[in-house]
């Protein structure tokens, strides 16, 4: 009995937020990566299993989906010392809840066929609210189904669903789209078509214009088909998926008498089987004015390839709205012997100027920041 008690009481403790991070566990993954000069990078809450997207809440409360693991967290630095030191379940045994947005005091969590929203949850991440659901008519396939959650310019909630395979031409058209919603769940829409898979997209700051990661399918060999950062224009876009990859590769089995030139092409093309998710354009004070409106990228890392790449968050280089330069900021995670020591999955910007990364692999969420 005085064991059952103690567990209770841990149990307690853990909802209630008061189990604190001991990130000196993963010093050695972060003594191994490598980010620009003046940039540090350390552990901000290393409790986090599988954390994969985040958003932010009010007073600077950081919401983290996961996949597997089916739970949503919620950490703090409620002294503003650069480390989490509260941590909240708000919800567990979900369907892959990856994606988490946050609007007007409520959270949204996109689960493989669903999304659910928690309301007034800043008021309650120690006793969250049973959740409502606003939109259940999403594809319940596994497959790409994880979804990503944003909300955009135009107060509209955006998410997208993959293409239940590696390749084929799915007859159902929510399939390998990008689709939107109001708050309430109304007025759903898609928008735009041809997407295999993506699980990551921001709106560039001066413009409000939507650029989206796309990964590439399979099987191809270890250099093709590229990885994609795609650009939204229109209603009614499609992106090429499953007749043609990249800007000018037709696929071996769905091409038939269709042209790479019938669709929209991508603005940049990331190499092959990098695994291109989670994006930000860096709007803040703290970095370098060279960063600013600049692009952040999670490269997840291939899970195919006969000598593995990614592993590491990418900056893209934009100039006068294009992207023109591909470079590391954060890498190490992929050691010279090939072993993968995390595995970084969505980038998310602070109040402070400051930028966090999600590690699905170590369960950790890293913070990055200037010192001059």
């Amino acid at each position: 009995m005085f064991f059952k008690r103690i567990m209770l009481f841990g149990l307690l403790l853990f909802n209630a937020g008061l189990v604190f991070p001991q990130s000196g566990r993963y010093q050695d993954v972060v003594k191994q990566l490598q980010v620009p000069p003046g940039f540090r990078i350390s552990i901000f809450a290393d409790d986090v299993p599988n954390a994969r997207s985040l958003a932010l809440g009010d007073n600077g409360t950081v919401f983290a989906g996961t996949m597997q693991q089916g739970y949503v967290y919620a950490v703090q630095d409620s002294n503003r010392d650069g480390v989490a030191d509260k941590r909240y379940v708000i919800d567990r045994e979900l369907n892959m809840p990856n994606g988490v947005a946050y609007k007007n005091g409520a959270l949204y969590v996109a689960e493989v066929n669903r999304i659910i929203r928690f309301d007034n949850i800043s008021q309650h991440l120690d006793n969250p609210p049973r959740p409502v659901t606003i939109y259940d008519k999403l594809p319940s396939d596994q497959h790409h189904g994880w979804k990503y959650l944003r909300f955009g310019p135009d107060n509209k909630l955006y998410t997208a669903v993959g293409a239940p395979c590696n390749i084929c031409n799915p007859r159902e058209e929510m399939y390998a789209s990008l689709g939107r919603l109001n708050p309430d769940g109304s007025g759903a829409e898609i928008i735009a078509r041809g997407i295999r898979n993506t699980v990551g997209f921001d709106w560039e700051p001066v413009k409000k214009t939507l650029y989206f990661t796309d990964n590439g399918r399979d099987y191809m060999g270890d250099d093709i088909p590229p990885d994609e950062l795609n650009k939204w224009s229109v209603k009614g876009e499609h992106f090429g998926f499953p007749y043609c990859h990249g800007d000018d590769i037709p696929d071996p089995e769905f091409a038939g008498d269709r042209k790479c030139q019938e669709f929209t092409k991508p603005v940049w093309k990331i190499k092959a089987h990098m695994a291109a998710i989670g994006m930000r354009f860096y709007q803040g004070k703290q970095f370098p004015a060279e960063y600013k409106n600049q692009l952040f990228v999670a490269e997840h890392g291939s899970w195919n390839r006969s000598a593995p790449v990614g592993y590491r968050v990418a900056l893209i280089k934009f100039s006068q709205g294009k992207p023109v330069t591909e470079q590391p900021f954060v890498s190490g995670w992929l050691t010279k012997q090939g072993k993968v020591l995390g595995r970084p999955v969505d980038v998310l910007e602070m109040p402070d100027g400051s930028i966090l990364i999600s590690d699905d692999k170590l369960g950790v969420i890293y913070r990055v920041e200037y010192k001059k």
